[in-house]
């Protein structure tokens, strides 16, 4: 299946004019053996090309490779994707004109972030379907400790082939889901926000990433009943939800509270450090902790409270002098300031019609047994005493503004 970008592309119904750097995405069966049409194409044919791999997909995928004036092959052991790493891979570009990422998410941050420092084009080749990256143009970096989301470089092509990754370990098929099952959380967080402080919305991109949500939502529900795995529709709804990264130049309609679970198990604050999962099965934990909280406060009427910043002293208890100096950064000009805390109770009634779209706390968790999926804490190495902790603890890696992050003015009682 090729995908066509421009039906996204240009004045939208939102009021703002959408770009998108992806020219061509191909989700086929055979797909690298058309590569080099790919890259005809779109305009990237005679280019001097470095191509980065990690060593356990440039070992898997012997054969299969892509043609390279350069190759980089990284050591995939502590491979992650934080900026010294990738800034001493840079080191040893060799003036390429443009950069081939193949692997998975960690290997496109090492061409996606040079692409944009270099100011190259930037081609992904995704080996598996884990995640939803592989379109867009943010970059989730370590930088001084601290996971950061920031703009970087999309693909200009995305060559994804299903004879690759059908082959994926079921761990990681699993991942992928979890990742777009969480934007149940993301789009609701996303439109409680337009509710109770008029931010911005795009329903178009909103569409985009429902849409993504429900094609994967099917390839879930045939997963759990006949064991059968859509390679091909994961990968499209993987895809899918890339491209709203790349209208919105954010990451709003990919990722809510439910994603900064994922941020927090990399930071591993006190009490945290035991923790570890994959991207996906971290975010099956946001999610699923998310979609309980939601709908437990959707049963109650609250009372507004007035807005207080974080105290240094929370900060510093919950994720200590290694992290303080950050976190308080980020939350300097805290988001919730910039509203009224009665808006959010004036339409509580809104904001409980949008819970209710969201599947129950047992459809969820019926889904993820019988996927195999990982969604209690426990199942990423937090113990379970720590449940109540971890929303609001996460919620402060980011000033982004989420239900989660409005309970800090609300008082149930």
């Amino acid at each position: 299946m090729i995908m066509d970008c421009t039906p996204y592309v240009g004045k939208c119904v939102c009021g703002r004019e959408h770009t998108l750097e992806t020219k061509k995405v191909a989700v086929e069966y055979g797909a690298l053996s058309n590569f080099e049409q790919y890259m005809r194409e779109v305009g990237l044919e005679g280019l001097r090309r470095t191509v980065i791999y990690d060593s356990n997909i440039y070992a898997l995928t012997e054969g299969k490779h892509v043609r390279a004036d350069q190759e980089i092959v990284l050591p995939a052991d502590g491979l992650r994707s934080e900026d010294v790493l990738i800034e001493d891979m840079m080191k040893k570009l060799d003036h390429p004109e443009v950069l081939v990422a193949f692997g998975a998410g960690t290997i496109m941050d090492f061409g996606r972030y040079p692409a944009y420092k270099l100011g190259l084009p930037f081609v992904a080749v995704p080996t598996l379907a884990s995640s939803d990256g592989f379109t867009a143009n943010i970059c989730s970096v370590i930088i001084d400790g601290q996971k950061k989301s920031i703009p970087m470089k999309a693909p200009t092509l995305v060559v994804a082939d299903l004879d690759i990754i059908k082959g994926a370990p079921k761990r990681l098929v699993v991942s992928g889901v979890n990742d777009i099952l969480s934007k149940y959380i993301s789009l609701a967080d996303w439109k409680i926000a337009k509710i109770a402080a008029d931010e911005y919305y795009c329903p178009m991109v909103a569409d985009l990433s429902l849409e993504a949500l429900h094609i994967m939502r099917q390839a879930a529900d045939k997963m759990a009943e006949t064991g059968e795995i859509d390679v091909e529709a994961m990968t499209m709804a993987q895809m899918k939800s890339g491209l709203t990264m790349q209208l919105l130049n954010h990451s709003r309609a990919a990722s809510g509270a439910e994603h900064l679970i994922a941020h927090l198990v990399e930071m591993k604050p006190p009490r945290f450090e035991n923790a570890a999962g994959i991207h996906g099965e971290c975010v099956g934990v946001g999610t699923f902790l998310c979609v309980r909280k939601y709908h437990e406060i959707a049963r109650k009427t609250p009372k507004a409270k007035p807005f207080e910043p974080l105290s240094s002293d929370w900060v510093m208890e919950k994720f200590g002098p290694r992290l303080y100096d950050g976190i308080m950064k980020e939350n300097k000009d805290d988001v919730l300031g910039t509203f009224d805390p009665q808006n959010i109770v004036d339409h509580w009634k809104d904001i409980c019609e949008v819970i209710a779209e969201i599947p129950s706390a047992e459809e969820m968790e019926h889904l993820y047994r019988s996927i195999g999926a990982k969604y209690r804490p426990e199942d990423i190495g937090i113990a379970p005493s720590l449940s109540d902790e971890i929303l609001p603890i996460s919620a402060a890696i980011r000033n982004r503004l989420t239900l989660v992050r409005m309970l800090r003015v609300l008082d149930f009682g």
